[in-house]
């Protein structure tokens, strides 16, 4: 691919729109998709969206080749297809492509969160496509960013290294190729399990959530959600939880990082244990909690990104009772089924896969 790259950013929430800016102020043409159109209109409007940044970082009105709520339209003439949508909508964004996708196009989930490819891919199939496109996901959004407007973006930061794999694994090379023009710090992430399994979020935001739901409706979300609101027994829970995710991976043959490991690694912040490094970590400090329990810690998190992990602990024979009791009082509080509603194996069409043959179907694309 050259630089004349044709990006298609689906979605346009905080990540999505500063990704379309950014992409276009580097001098790519970018169609910036979105299925409600009036939530575009003021950017079809202005024909782009204005961005500010950091300092040092991009800034200045990025100027869109196509502003769509079609996605027909919106994959035309994309090679490239960057989706920065929550989680919880892969599936049905993959609905949407299905009809309209072509061989040698490349699909990445900014961020896949839990097993994202898998699913995305596996609706394609369901769904009837046969193109022969590549899938991949990140592990984490490149950007911190925010929605300034109705067609302003900020970007706060970008993440210098974020590992990337693809589906299947041998394909991650060609896609870090296509990316590096523009996304340089996209590194290699091993395959889909390893940067599913990686997903530090899962053991953070719900458990600290749920743990911390009586002060968060009394108060509005009025406290340093991770500050005040990771005591030395809710960092345990957190411990236990993380211990399952790491063991859970080893059962699948992957290293996974703790979470001691990736505080250190993301924010050189260190600690006896999880408790003592959360504090000791500078960024935390402000970060207040959410204002109520009818948010994306919980809505998406939970079937998204625990769901996956706990159910391929209970498929390869690793105890995941404290995720599991976490799931469960989250299916409590909000009333509905997150089991059900999840990343479930049988949903991801995986879930008579031994763990080598999901294995090979990860690093090698053959499904047995």
């Amino acid at each position: 691919m050259t630089d004349t790259t044709h990006y298609a950013v689906i979605g346009a929430g905080h990540g999505g729109k500063a990704m379309a800016a950014h992409l276009a102020l580097m001098g790519y043409p970018v169609t910036l998709y979105n299925r409600t159109a009036a939530h575009v209109e003021p950017i079809g409007k202005r024909r782009g969206i204005e961005l500010e940044s950091f300092e040092g970082g991009p800034r200045g009105f990025g100027r869109l080749a196509h502003i769509t709520s079609d996605m027909a339209e919106a994959l035309a003439e994309a090679q490239i297809v960057m989706i920065v949508v929550p989680s919880s909508a892969h599936a049905d964004v993959a609905r949407l492509a299905a009809p309209h996708l072509r061989d040698g196009q490349i699909v990445v989930l900014h961020p896949g969160r839990t097993l994202g490819a898998i699913e995305f891919s596996h609706v394609l199939r369901k769904q009837g496509c046969h193109a022969d496109v590549t899938v991949a996901e990140a592990e984490t959004l490149i950007y911190a960013s925010r929605s300034d407007g109705p067609a302003q973006a900020r970007i706060f930061s970008i993440k210098e290294a974020v590992p990337l794999a693809a589906l299947p694994a041998k394909r991650t090379p060609q896609v870090l190729e296509a990316l590096a023009p523009a996304y340089p710090q996209f590194i290699d992430g091993g395959n889909v399990l390893q940067t599913g399994l990686n997903n530090m979020g899962a053991i953070f935001h719900p458990a600290l959530t749920l743990l911390n739901a009586g002060r968060i409706e009394d108060t509005g979300g009025q406290f340093q959600f991770y500050i005040e609101g990771v005591t030395p027994s809710v960092a345990r829970v957190l411990e236990v939880l993380d211990r399952e995710r790491v063991t859970v991976a080893a059962a699948l043959g992957i290293r996974a990082r703790t979470a001691l490991e990736w505080l250190k690694m993301a924010y050189d912040a260190s600690g006896d244990n999880l408790y003592e490094a959360i504090h000791n970590q500078v960024g935390y400090y402000g970060i207040m909690a959410p204002r109520s329990l009818n948010h994306r810690y919980i809505t998406e998190d939970v079937p998204m990104s625990l769901v996956p992990i706990a159910a391929l602990g209970q498929r390869y024979g690793v105890s995941v009772r404290g995720m599991d009791s976490i799931i469960r009082l989250a299916c409590i509080i909000h009333q509905t089924d997150y089991w059900r509603r999840g990343r479930t194996l049988e949903k991801l069409g995986i879930d008579q896969m031994s763990v080598s043959e999901l294995t090979r179907y990860v690093n090698e694309g053959v499904r047995e």
